[in-house]
C-alpha cells in the first residue's frame, strides 16, 4: 500500500472516493466551474464534491453547489455515473473517483465562486467548446441537457 500524502490525502486511496456533479441549467445556459485545487486544478468542468456519509447523492448534490457556488436548485434526474481514474507512470492509482452525476434546474442565487473553485460561469451550450472541458465532462453536459428535455415525475426515484 502507498503511503497517504499529507498534503493531497485523496491521492492514492484505499478505495474509490463518491463524488456528486451537478449539470445547472438556468434557461438555455449552463453553469461551468473552475476548479482551484486539485485534482485537475484550472480546469473547468460542473460543479461538485464529495458525498458524505449518511447522504443521499441527491442531498450531496444539493449541498455541494451551495456550498461552491452559492445557488439553491432543485435536481430533476440522474444524467451519467462516471468513473475517473488517475495513474501514475507505474500504473498505481493517483485519483478514483466515482462521479455521480445529476441534471438540476437554477432556482435562486447568483452563481459566486466559493470553497474549492477559482471561478463560475453561465456559458451558452454552444460555447462550452471554448472552455477546454475533459471529452467527459463535455459529454455529460450535453446528455444533461437531451435528458433535461425529458424528465418527467418525481424525482428522485423511490425504491
Amino acid at each position: 500500500m502507498t503511503e497517504r500524502n499529507p498534503v493531497d490525502p485523496r491521492a492514492y486511496p484505499d478505495r474509490p472516493f463518491v463524488g456528486v456533479g451537478a449539470v445547472i441549467f438556468r434557461g438555455d445556459e449552463v453553469l461551468i466551474a473552475q476548479r482551484g485545487k486539485l485534482p485537475r486544478r484550472d480546469t473547468w468542468s460542473i460543479p461538485g464534491g464529495a458525498q458524505e456519509v449518511g447522504e443521499t447523492y441527491v442531498e450531496a448534490a444539493i449541498r455541494e453547489v451551495m456550498e461552491e457556488t452559492c445557488l439553491e436548485i432543485d435536481v430533476v434526474g440522474l444524467v451519467d455515473v462516471v468513473d475517473a481514474i488517475s495513474r501514475d507512470g507505474n500504473g498505481g492509482v493517483v485519483y478514483h473517483y466515482t462521479l455521480v452525476d445529476v441534471v438540476a434546474e437554477w432556482r435562486s442565487g447568483d452563481a459566486v465562486a466559493c470553497d474549492d473553485l477559482a471561478a463560475v460561469k453561465w456559458v451558452k451550450i454552444a460555447d462550452i467548446d471554448q472552455y477546454d472541458l475533459r471529452t467527459a465532462t463535455r459529454d455529460v453536459i450535453l446528455l444533461a441537457q437531451e435528458k433535461r428535455k425529458t424528465v418527467r415525475g418525481d424525482w428522485p426515484r423511490k425504491l
